[in-house]
């Protein structure tokens, strides 16, 4: 019989296969990010040599695959960078408090990730129905901040504001369930996203005009300061794009055969997500002037592969990949707030979290407080802008999360060179030192940096604030016990 331990929090299933493992992570990638955020690159760097920013993110998001293949095959259970940091650093010493730095930091982040497919599928639904872009209230927020300088945030509601927040809902609900019930819907979504990319290749191959889509504006490739600032802001864009390939890493404890699973999905989805994001948006650069995206991008209308399809097939086409579209958007939340949702409940087991968040339904097995908890604070995201969520998301995840991680596995080869690895990263170091490197570019070759910086500054030093009063009232590091105790005796006297 089972102890009453094992019967208040029973255990995982490992049901995850490799078909699953690259599904949700295809999905998670793809989502609505591809066919919104073409006019925002193309805007950034004024013209079509924005390709260069899909190519660069695809080298980078390979070298830093190869970091999470290495960890997630050696530690292969839920929480993906919270387990990795901990250990890389020491579970009780400054892994314990890396490790809930990286969960406070996805507390904003993860939500922001899942808000901005959430937003664009709303984006896209405004092309069929024109009234859910009126808006009832926007507000711009300012607060003065000692040294860091003035945070900005500003927030909206629209019609649109509640279909995001109904796309979550949706998912929350299609994701209560157990998780050898999610591996077929999620293979389902991924039709529906491979489909609607291969209909938009085929369509633009067929019509595709070779003089509008490389009409490069002078000076398109000449190496000034505005264009490695404008390849720094594309990168940005493209980095949220290829994004969610790590996102099985997060399911360790329900993947089987992890030590294998885990790598190849990962490499998998990035070799296939990059060669469709190519592909898809070279048809759709030979089919709409990149100087019309551009002004779509600044009237934040962004559904560029409805007015593709519209150009090449009329409304009627227009309105069908609409409608794919928004099923791919809601395949990225479904996909995310699954994937996020299994890390606050692997700090909860260790103590390093919320005790309510390792929770597991004692039915349907599955972490249910935290699923709910990460779909609740991705619906209050729904009402900031979506350029403002993706940079957030992005210099977020950058500086508390990648860099460290990936000089971690450095660390963690020095520190222990016999530990097991069923996957070693190839040309080790080199993947690592350079996905370090392209992260630093993209977090500083961009005008205005320092509004997103700011935010992670904040999230950080708040962050740090909580473990230190946290660590101080439970002795733990850097509290040793006889400090703590001479700290209360010396208050008493």
């Amino acid at each position: 019989m089972p102890d009453s331990s094992q019967a208040a929090n029973p255990a995982l299933i490992r049901d995850v296969g490799l078909g699953t493992a690259t599904a949700l992570n295809m999905i998670d990638m793809i989502g609505v990010g591809p066919f919104i955020t073409l006019p925002l690159i193309v805007s950034a760097m004024g013209g079509p040599q924005a390709m260069l920013g899909w190519i660069v993110g695809a080298v980078f998001a390979i070298c830093d695959g190869l970091v999470w293949a290495e960890l997630g095959a050696a530690m292969p259970g839920s929480g993906g960078s919270y387990r990795y940091l901990r250990e890389i650093y020491g579970p009780k010493r400054l892994g314990r408090m890396v490790s809930f730095l990286f969960i406070w930091q996805l507390s904003f982040s993860a939500p922001l990730s899942i808000a901005s497919g959430s937003i664009g599928l709303a984006g896209y639904a405004s092309y069929l129905f024109p009234q859910l872009e009126q808006q009832y209230a926007i507000h711009n927020w300012s607060l003065p901040l000692p040294v860091l300088g003035t945070l900005q945030l500003s927030w909206s509601v629209s019609s649109a504001t509640f279909v995001a927040i109904g796309a979550i809902l949706i998912a929350l609900l299609l994701l209560y369930r157990r998780i050898t019930s999610i591996g077929w819907i999620s293979k389902f979504l991924w039709l529906g996203v491979i489909g609607t990319i291969g209909w938009i290749i085929f369509a633009g191959i067929t019509h595709f005009n070779a003089a509008r889509a490389f009409s490069f504006p002078p000076g398109a490739f000449q190496l000034s300061p505005n264009f490695f600032l404008g390849l720094g802001s594309a990168m940005l864009i493209a980095t949220y794009d290829y994004w969610g390939y790590y996102n099985v890493c997060f399911l360790g404890d329900e993947v089987k055969d992890p030590g294998k699973t885990i790598p190849r999905a990962l490499l998998l989805s990035i070799v296939l997500v990059a060669c469709l994001y190519l592909m898809m948006n070279a048809s759709i650069l030979g089919v709409v002037p990149w100087q019309e995206m551009v002004k779509s991008s600044q009237a934040s209308k962004l559904y560029v592969v409805s007015t593709f399809m519209q150009r090449i097939y009329g409304a009627w086409a227009a309105n069908l990949v609409t409608i794919l579209v928004i099923w791919a958007a809601f395949a990225s939340v479904f996909s995310l707030i699954l994937g996020y949702s299994r890390v606050p409940y692997a700090a909860a087991l260790d103590g390093n979290y919320f005790r309510a968040f390792a929770r597991v339904h004692p039915r349907l097995r599955f972490p249910y407080v935290s699923l709910l908890a990460m779909g609740g604070v991705a619906i209050l995201c729904c009402f900031l802008s979506l350029a403002d969520v993706i940079a957030a998301l992005v210099v977020i995840r950058i500086l508390l999360q990648f860099l460290i991680q990936a000089i971690g596995l450095i660390v963690l080869r020095i520190r222990c060179p016999e530990m097991p690895r069923p996957f070693r990263m190839w040309l080790y170091p080199l993947p690592a030192l350079l996905a370090s490197f392209g992260f630093i570019f993209v977090l500083f070759s961009r005008p205005n940096f320092a509004r997103e910086v700011r935010y992670a500054a904040v999230i950080l030093i708040t962050g740090l604030i909580i473990y230190l009063l946290r660590s101080w009232r439970r002795h733990e590091w850097p509290f040793p016990d006889d400090l703590h105790l001479a700290a209360v005796e010396a208050q008493n006297t």
